[in-house]
């Protein structure tokens, strides 16, 4: 089974309460079971964590490298200042893949400098809780291909 690590930055616990408009109405929880569902079809293990504070989620990052084959990241808040997280993320040497559920470039000019889309294999925004879904996607099919020896199509 391939594992992939699910790491949620800065007031992602919150969602379901706030700024539906751009976040969902969905809460945290329902968007890991969802993902859960689909993960279990693709023969995938989820391992999620979320914090408000960036060294939780690196030392996350680090510790459970070993396990995982790759990551999906919502920075959230640390989107364009998380340099560490980011770090942690390069380290681990697996694929990863940004995830914003607010269309970033749609919203606030600070908003869209992200400095993880500037390495994640790839990037989702604005798709609310289903860009975890595509990012679940697309990282179990480039895993899978890399798993294979095969190249991606």
């Amino acid at each position: 089974m391939t594992t992939i690590l699910v790491v949620n930055g800065p007031n992602l616990n919150n969602l379901g309460t706030r700024a539906s408009e751009h976040y969902g109405t969905l809460p945290l929880s329902d968007i890991e079971d969802r993902l859960n569902i689909r993960a279990e079809e693709l023969d995938c293990d989820l391992i999620f964590r979320q914090s408000n504070f960036e060294g939780e989620l690196v030392n996350f990052i680090n510790q459970k490298t070993s396990e995982a084959k790759g990551i999906i990241i919502n920075p959230a808040g640390l989107t364009r200042v998380g340099y560490p997280l980011l770090d942690a993320c390069i380290d681990s040497n697996l694929p990863f893949v940004e995830v914003h559920l607010s269309n970033i470039y749609r919203r606030e000019e600070w908003r869209s400098d992200s400095i993880f889309s500037k390495i994640a294999n790839a990037t989702v925004s604005g798709m609310q809780w289903r860009g975890y879904m595509a990012a679940l996607e697309y990282l179990a099919s480039v895993i899978n291909v890399e798993d294979c020896g095969g190249q991606q199509t």
